[in-house]
């Protein structure tokens, strides 16, 4: 029950295709539509096959660099095979949001962010495990590091002193270490401080009549009154009383200086109403990513004013009541979502009765294993990765012309992890590459044996035994040897259009896409 429960905040596959692999997604909201069907708004992650290779190349060097940042070679004493496998592994947060059916759900994974203390092989021992590093654009095309990055390591630790022995003397001069900005064993008492912050305010509130700036924003005196007693007042009447020594009356000639009234104003002021409604919307679309929020809606603020902007304004009355309207949205809203399992046939399974010969480019004859293995005879080759010739379901895999397929443990990680287990030829050793057409590979002796059609029998008429030994005697006059049938040249694929099949699956094609 728990494992069909989906939940605000949970990773989980989607398919939008029987044949293409799953989709990764992270739930935002769960929403009920008006004919009562549920749809959940998610962020969308994207996989290594998915983007372009200009940016896999970007990827690759930024995994390359992180690698010597961490001092850890063990992405280089890893196997192949688990390398190629870690790729299907890394995925790609992107800010873009949409929406699907929940029906489509197809269980749940996990998704976290590439922690520099975690190896990577850790991804590999756990199911459904996915980890990230990059933000993809899908508009701009770009790739770029996530900012939310775990900041470990001796770049970022401080160094800390040992410890003074019991006799030993501090050399350091503490003046240069800190600043004294507070003595609360001065000669002024509570009621004398309480009454010179009185007079601060009063003084700041005079200032904001004489300001026209501060008479638009502020226009009556209650809200004059409010900002002067913002903690921007307060303090710099404590830095005066302290400069002044904790006289009174010299911290008060400070506060009323030559020129008029000290005006003291921080963000919440200086900030426009329209500016103030831009960080908002802005905190809307990006969270607290206040580098994102100066460089889209606030470029002419520092990111100092945006941060200490943000920390005023959850003070205020308008936070307070936009925290009270998302809390009654999110009652409103579905919490979870309850998913059966999906039980439905795949279109790409195949019938059992299916001959092997048939399928994965197969001509008769013998199969072959994994690299270095013997054929087995009489079979078409099975899983295009990893070879196997016994499941209890095979599926359809790559165009229908290329006859090819995958037992059920590759076929789900297919599904999955969007590639093959094995860096095979057929894959192309990265997922989502056309898988080539060719001939399963022969034994030396085989090769020796293969039938040859010369100039001299353009007919195809002669014995094998004689076309593999032209010297031979030719057949006796009136015999007629069975003809022997060699593979049909297929036309070269640069004169064949490609389909929409091809198109949908994402593989190329071109001229290379046959080995002969």
């Amino acid at each position: 029950m728990a494992a069909n429960m989906y939940r605000v905040g949970d990773y989980v596959y989607f398919e939008n295709s029987s044949s293409n692999p799953l989709l990764i997604r992270r739930i935002e909201e769960l929403n009920k539509t008006a004919n009562g069907n549920v749809e959940a708004k998610v962020v969308c992650f994207y996989r290594r096959r998915d983007i372009s290779t200009t940016l896999i190349a970007l990827a690759d060097k930024h995994a390359r660099e992180l690698e010597e940042e961490m001092e850890n070679p063990e992405m280089a004493d890893l196997p192949e095979k688990q390398k190629h496998q870690l790729r299907h592994r890394e995925l790609f947060l992107s800010r873009q949001l949409e929406s699907l059916p929940a029906t489509h759900i197809r269980g749940k994974c996990c998704v976290t962010l590439l922690n520099e203390t975690e190896a990577l092989k850790s991804y590999l021992d756990r199911e459904d495990a996915f980890f990230y590093s990059l933000v993809y654009d899908p508009q701009q095309k770009t790739l770029l590091a996530d900012k939310g990055e775990i900041r470990v390591g001796n770049k970022y630790q401080a160094d800390i002193t040992d410890l003074l022995q019991e006799d030993e003397d501090d050399e350091r001069d503490l003046a240069k270490l800190e600043e004294k900005v507070w003595d609360p064993n001065s000669s002024l008492t509570e009621k004398q401080i309480d009454q010179f912050l009185v007079v601060a305010r009063s003084v700041g509130t005079f200032a904001r009549a004489l300001d026209c700036s501060s008479s638009v924003r502020q226009p009556s005196l209650h809200m004059s009154a409010a900002a002067a007693s913002r903690d921007i007042t307060l303090f710099h009447a404590m830095d005066t009383l302290h400069a002044a020594g904790y006289d009174m009356t010299r911290a008060i000639a400070a506060l009323v200086p030559q020129g008029g009234p000290v005006l003291c104003r921080d963000e919440m002021e200086e900030w426009s109403a329209s500016e103030a409604n831009l960080f908002e919307e802005a905190l809307e679309k990006y969270g607290k990513d206040f580098t994102d929020i100066q460089q889209d809606f606030l470029p002419w603020k520092s990111l100092t004013s945006i941060i200490e902007y943000y920390y005023m304004w959850k003070t205020t009355d308008r936070y307070v009541q936009q925290k009270r309207l998302k809390a009654a949205e999110a009652e409103s809203k579905l919490k979870q979502v309850y998913i059966p399992n999906y039980n439905k046939p795949n279109p790409n399974q195949l019938s059992n009765n299916v001959k092997p010969a048939l399928l994965n480019g197969a001509v008769g004859g013998g199969v072959p294993g994994p690299p270095g293995s013997a054929q087995v005879p009489g079979l078409g080759r099975a899983c295009e990765s990893c070879y196997t010739n016994s499941s209890y379901q095979w599926y359809s895999w790559g165009p229908p012309s290329m006859q090819c397929r995958l037992c059920a443990s590759c076929w789900t990680y297919w599904k999955k992890y969007g590639g093959l287990k094995m860096p095979t030829a057929a894959g192309g050793g990265e997922a989502g590459t056309q898988p080539q057409h060719h001939e399963p590979p022969r034994p030396p002796h085989a090769a020796q044996r293969q039938p040859q059609v010369c100039s001299e029998d353009p007919a195809g008429v002669l014995s094998a035994d004689h076309r593999a030994d032209p010297g031979g005697p030719p057949p006796l006059p009136g015999h007629h040897p069975a003809p022997i049938f060699g593979p049909t040249p297929l036309p070269p694929l640069s004169t064949q259009r490609p389909s929409k099949q091809n198109a949908h699956y994402g593989y190329q094609t071109g001229p290379k896409s046959l080995r002969h």
